[in-house]
């Protein structure tokens, strides 16, 4: 019996070995995602952590303080638990992924959930990559949400910096106008960025401009839109990894 055990330990030890854990705090002066404040335009420290799982699979959570974010009906936080696979196909990477995002402190339908796909090509120190994410249709939404970005970033050759643009478009349909304004506070937009990080391993600081077509002195007729966040902004970022 104690035999047994001990190999099926010993068979064991080849999957378990495989598994890579990583983890990571960070603070940004303002967490912008898709040209839009997360976190009612204030400083929001967030940690994370990754298991790197055989087969190419992976699981994840990142917690991020909202800081009372109107756009979340006044959450504190958001928990975002992922489920990913990743597989190279030559020099393109392939993703796929779904994230929930768990709210905490706030009044209201909040939480939803998404899933997405993506692709990235790599020549040298440049990087081009493709992504589409799809939230169906959600009461904390207020519909279904499309979000189609494109990346690039190159790394400067002989120093720690690379270079990153990114530009994307929100659209999807709309059961309530009101719960809409959250991810699309204007109803469908653009967004598009300029940034620079600075890799200092295991620190990396990211200074970061991110803009969008929304008119931020648009009336909104949502709480949840805070469009007086939603215009150009100039974001800095200062991360350590273990």
């Amino acid at each position: 019996m104690m035999m047994a055990v001990a190999l099926s330990g010993v068979a064991a030890w080849p999957v378990a070995a495989q598994v890579s854990p990583h983890a990571g705090v960070e603070i940004a002066t303002d967490e912008r995602r898709r040209g839009i404040s997360w976190s009612d335009g204030q400083a929001a420290p967030a940690a994370w952590g990754r298991l790197d799982l055989p087969a190419g699979f992976d699981v994840g959570v990142r917690a991020l303080a909202t800081r009372g974010d109107p756009r979340h009906g006044g959450a504190d936080a958001v928990v975002e638990p992922t489920l990913g696979y990743s597989r190279d196909a030559g020099p393109i990477r392939l993703d796929l992924f779904a994230t929930g995002h768990l709210f905490t402190g706030g009044a209201g339908a909040l939480d939803y959930v998404e899933g997405g796909a993506g692709a990235s090509y790599s020549l040298g120190p440049a990087q081009v990559a493709a992504e589409a994410r799809y939230a169906p249709a959600q009461t904390a939404i207020g519909g279904d949400n499309l979000y189609l970005t494109l990346r690039g970033r190159v790394g400067i050759p002989t120093t720690p910096v690379t270079l990153t643009a990114a530009v994307g478009r929100s659209s999807g349909t709309v059961d309530d106008p009101v719960r809409a304004a959250r991810l699309r506070p204007a109803g469908r937009y653009a967004d598009w960025s300029l940034g620079a990080q600075y890799v200092a391993e295991p620190l990396t600081f990211t200074l970061e401009y991110t803009g969008t077509d929304i008119d931020d002195a648009a009336v909104a007729a949502s709480p949840f839109a805070a469009l007086r966040h939603a215009g150009d902004r100039l974001a800095a970022r200062a991360a350590i990894s273990f």
